[in-house]
């Protein structure tokens, strides 16, 4: 039986990498299949009814409200001018120097990062920092793969991100919360030698031609100032807010991140005009957060199928069989694998490697702690480097450059940032 699982598995990453069906249609199909194979009973405990389909779609709630939120504050940010004040700052002070502006990106992706991740997280910091870049000679690829590795580099204090692995993987939001705090230190190390070493790689290439139509961005910036006026400075500091209160004062999720809402809807609205801003940014949040608020859906049900104890029954001599136990074969096996979470392959997170993460947990072949380092490790590639993810998409054709470009650029940097994360895994949790 266990067999045909991993035949399902199988079947379910030809179906997403073919495009066949979107990814969460698959995962779901791939949930009740397993469910199926496995001999779940229709309805009851334990059921495909009751466990996977009923208990499964809600078992990531929490992590959709808190996606809902980030988006909700993400959009503020955007509407009353605080993402492009932040980049406009940075570019100023950056001057003509390519490396400088280049930097001074990379911060303002890292700290909006900290928001709210994929495409959004992408505009927002790349809209105008993007053609900035080039302006001054940054190598269009180099500008798009900036803009990522920033976001990356914000990506482990991401608190949804915490949210999810937290629910997920049935861990603590200390426990998350410690390990991202060490695999920071590696996102930021390869982000700015990405850098340092990718805006000298051809020297300074002045260009004003982009695939996007964006015209100077200093004109651009101004015009754009002049019409909405910059956010005010106390008003720039809205994307930290939930940070320093979840990291700092150790304060839940939610009620940190709706703290860092009210604190952006209060610093820069009159209010009188709150109450609308207020419901207008809200329903364009739920837009934004409704494609990975139903890929959670489908992950919920996707763990709660391989979770059933005939799953697990099934499944476990297989993988205990192949599943690396020593922590430096651990690392050398694990390391090796990092495509695979390329092209909504079978380790992404965000999809079937949800699935093989439950399994390595279920059966008791890692402590959960150590599937979250191998997991969070693998997030920071697909984030940056993977050429079918919606943020990769948008910086590459923003910049004029095709998302393969963009992965082969930033893909060492990024498996670097993998194998730092699974040394720190096998050398605390295993």
């Amino acid at each position: 039986m266990g067999v045909v699982i991993l035949v399902l598995m199988l079947a379910g990453v030809g179906l997403m990498l073919a495009r066949k069906l979107p990814t969460a249609f698959a995962l779901v199909l791939l949930g009740v299949a397993i469910a199926i194979a496995a001999g779940a009973p229709f309805t009851g405990e334990g059921s495909i009814i009751d466990t996977v389909l009923q208990k499964g779609s809600v078992a990531l709630a929490s992590t959709m409200l808190a996606v809902l939120i980030g988006s909700w504050l993400g959009k503020l940010m955007e509407e009353t001018g605080i993402a492009a004040t932040l980049v406009r700052k940075i570019v100023e002070f950056g001057g003509d120097h390519p490396t400088i502006v280049a930097l001074g990106v990379l911060a303002v992706s890292a700290l909006v990062g900290t928001v709210t991740g994929s495409a959004p997280a992408a505009m927002m910091a790349g809209i105008v920092g993007i053609p900035a870049m080039i302006a001054v000679g940054v190598p269009k690829t180099t500008a798009a793969g900036t803009i990522l590795m920033g976001i990356a580099v914000g990506v482990p204090f991401e608190l949804p991100v915490w949210q999810f692995f937290s629910t997920a993987l049935e861990l603590p939001i200390d426990t998350v919360r410690s390990f991202m705090v060490k695999l920071f230190p590696f996102a930021l190390l390869f982000a700015v030698l990405f850098v340092l070493v990718e805006t000298r790689r051809k020297g300074v290439e002045h260009s004003w031609s982009l695939t996007s139509g964006v015209a100077r961005p200093e004109r651009r910036g101004r015009g754009r100032a002049r019409r909405m006026g910059d956010a005010p400075w106390y008003a720039l500091l809205a994307p930290a807010i939930p940070l320093v209160l979840a990291l700092g004062f150790d304060l839940a999720i939610i009620p940190s991140m709706l703290a860092g809402v009210l604190y952006a809807l209060v610093t820069t609205t009159r209010p009188a005009e709150m109450n609308q801003r207020m419901l207008r940014t809200l329903y364009a949040a739920f837009e934004v957060a409704a494609p990975p608020i139903v890929l959670f859906v489908a992950i919920g049900i996707l763990l709660a199928a391989v979770k059933l104890p005939g799953a697990i029954e099934a499944l476990n001599p297989l993988v205990g069989a192949v599943a690396p136990g020593h922590p430096v074969v651990f690392v050398l096996v694990f390391t090796l694998l990092v495509p695979l979470c390329l092209y909504r392959g079978p380790l992404n997170v965000f999809g079937l490697g949800a699935g093989i993460a439950g399994v390595l947990i279920a059966a008791g072949i890692y402590p959960a702690v150590a599937v979250l380092g191998m997991t969070a490790s693998y997030n920071q590639v697909f984030g940056v480097s993977d050429p079918t993810s919606t943020q990769t998409v948008w910086a590459a054709q923003y910049s004029g450059v095709s998302p393969q470009r963009v992965m082969l650029r930033t893909l060492p940097y990024v498996w670097c940032v993998a194998l730092g994360g699974l040394c720190v895994t096998a050398a605390t949790y295993l």
